[in-house]
């Protein structure tokens, strides 16, 4: 899969304005990078390699770290890169990429044994946090501060509802 997003990535990512998203795609690396620390022990979500990958990305965090430098910086120059001027249409573009983001997730954890889910999440927990990391990473890009002030509760609330043992 990260190999489809590099390539599209390359193919439609906006490359000549890269530094337009870096701060953005920072951002949604810190993401992920806390909810690997948060959940180490509590994982949400497991990423799992096939057979053939497995002596070169063995574990969850192997997986993860790839993810978060090839697909997250792919899809954010090609999601703001290409992001429309008008409002419907950037609302129909955002949730083209929750749809996209979770079908790829259903593919992996239905037919590819890519994906686990643990702790009481499921597809409708993931669609529902692609809709709200795709609205932050849109609103970061234009409101960084706010973005990161409104991530707060979110991050709290997602804690608090499952339990995550913070030690």
């Amino acid at each position: 899969m990260n190999s489809l997003f590099l390539i599209a990535g390359l193919k439609w990512g906006d490359w000549r304005n890269w530094t337009k998203y870096h701060s953005t795609i920072l951002f949604f690396w810190f993401g992920d990078l806390l909810y690997n620390v948060l959940c180490k022990n509590y994982l949400m979500w497991e990423y799992k390699e096939t057979i053939f990958g497995q002596n070169f990305l063995p574990n969850h965090l192997t997986v993860s770290l790839l993810i978060m430098f090839v697909a997250y910086p792919a899809t954010v120059l090609i999601f703001l890169g290409n992001l429309p001027e008008n409002t419907m249409k950037m609302v129909l573009w955002l949730l083209f990429w929750v749809a996209l983001f979770s079908l790829v997730e259903y593919i992996n954890l239905r037919y590819l044994d890519l994906v686990m889910h643990h702790n009481g999440w499921t597809m409708a927990w993931s669609v529902l946090f692609n809709l709200i990391i795709f609205s932050i990473l849109l609103l970061h890009y234009k409101y960084p501060i706010t973005a990161l002030i409104i991530s707060i509760p979110i991050i709290l609330f997602f804690v608090i509802f499952f339990k995550v043992p913070i030690y």
